[in-house]
């Protein structure tokens, strides 16, 4: 008993010491020992032991501060590799990172009314392309995270898609059948606010709202510096959230669901009617809006206007320090971004304070995938396995 508290002593303190150098680094030993409040015999035999793992190395001389100079320690962001995948109804992005979160390769791929059958062999292709990308490293590949659009329960199961198929996959066996990788499967709008929470907008605040608007809308929420997942997991869902009593059926079950009102694929479907048919795509909306098409800048202020009105849901029931809001549409257009602060500032309650900010994603359609990657390097660094 007494060697196994000793053990976990021992990753713990290696815990600790990785974590402030992360956070800190370059640093010295002595430093550490002053952050940490470890003693410096732990802390020079623990920084030793992560050097063996190469999970950390020693860069030479710092400043002296009245003796010999410090030797100073970095993390090894090249230890290993992280890839994040989005599965969305139309595409599938892949990206590889390295352990501080930065792109090493990226590949997107659209499709159209592909099978199950050949979407998942698409999947599995497009993903050991991304592996072949990875440099030499130490640990190399230490994990698959996946982002999908639609209901992600606890045990990683996608129990509905609206807009795809993919919830006739069970795409964690699948994946881990073909890769000797570990597999983490999640909502998209989780993934995309994890990615947020640790690179974008809102790594500063405590309580805030990922929304991810598309084909449909989903939300991540980050409550007390951690996602809130619900007792099954698949909070967030609000995109099916009631917005008109009477409204249109939605495939959920519901009626007057907000995406059918406020998503991108609504936008698009309004337009198309007004204009003749005729489809739509980003490319010609963007147009549009240059031009200063009447039909379009009216369809905007309708889009800002049931946007807004979710949006005001959620102010009032999470009451967030920000909302982030991920959007191929507004991302290139950020006059929308006008017409839903001009919604929800005419809506949300006068007893809460107007602190709310409402930004635009910086993270674009990397988000969700970056945050997938992301799961599997918290999974890592904290993770026993990797200390033994």
């Amino acid at each position: 008993m007494e060697l196994v508290d000793q053990n976990d002593i021992k990753l713990h303190s290696q815990k600790i010491i990785l974590s402030t150098i992360i956070k800190n680094y370059p640093i010295s030993r002595a430093k550490l020992s002053e952050i940490t409040n470890l003693n410096k015999a732990t802390v020079s035999l623990q920084a030793h032991s992560l050097i063996k793992k190469h999970l950390i190395s020693e860069i030479g001389m710092g400043v002296s501060s009245g003796g010999r100079k410090p030797i100073l320690l970095v993390f090894n962001k090249n230890a290993g590799y992280a890839i994040g995948v989005e599965l969305a109804a139309n595409y599938i992005l892949s990206i590889l990172i390295d352990l501080e979160g930065n792109k090493v390769f990226s590949d997107y791929f659209e499709f159209v009314n592909e099978s199950m059958e050949t979407l998942n062999s698409i999947l599995i292709e497009r993903i050991r392309m991304v592996v072949n990308h990875a440099p030499e490293s130490p640990y190399g590949i230490i994990g698959i995270g996946v982002g999908v659009h639609g209901f992600v329960n606890e045990n990683q199961t996608v129990v509905f898609t609206p807009h795809s198929n993919w919830d006739k996959v069970d795409i964690k066996d699948l994946l881990e059948e073909q890769f000797t990788f570990p597999v983490f499967i999640d909502n998209e709008a989780n993934a995309g606010a994890f990615g947020e929470k640790l690179y974008g907008e809102i790594k500063n605040s405590d309580n805030s709202i990922y929304v991810s608007v598309g084909t449909g809308i989903g939300l991540g929420i980050i409550v007390n510096n951690k996602l809130y997942r619900g007792s099954d997991g698949v909070s967030g869902e609000m995109g099916h959230m009631s917005i008109e009593f009477n409204g249109k059926k939605c495939g959920c079950g519901n009626q007057g669901c907000w995406e059918l009102y406020a998503s991108e694929s609504a936008f698009f479907k309004n337009l198309s009617k007004i204009k003749n048919g005729v489809e739509m795509t980003h490319e010609k909306a963007n147009k549009m809006i240059l031009e200063n098409d009447r039909d379009i800048l009216m369809e905007i202020e309708k889009f800002g206007h049931f946007l807004g009105i979710g949006l005001t849901n959620m102010i009032n029931t999470f009451n967030p320090d920000a909302i982030i809001l991920r959007s191929n549409l507004i991302e290139a257009n950020p006059i929308i971004l006008k017409s839903i602060k001009k919604a929800v500032s005419k809506r949300v309650s006068r007893y809460i304070p107007l602190k709310n900010e409402i930004f635009i994603s910086q993270l674009n359609r990397n988000a969700a995938a970056l945050g997938a990657a992301s799961f599997m390097i918290k999974k890592f660094l904290v993770d026993s396995k990797t200390f033994n």
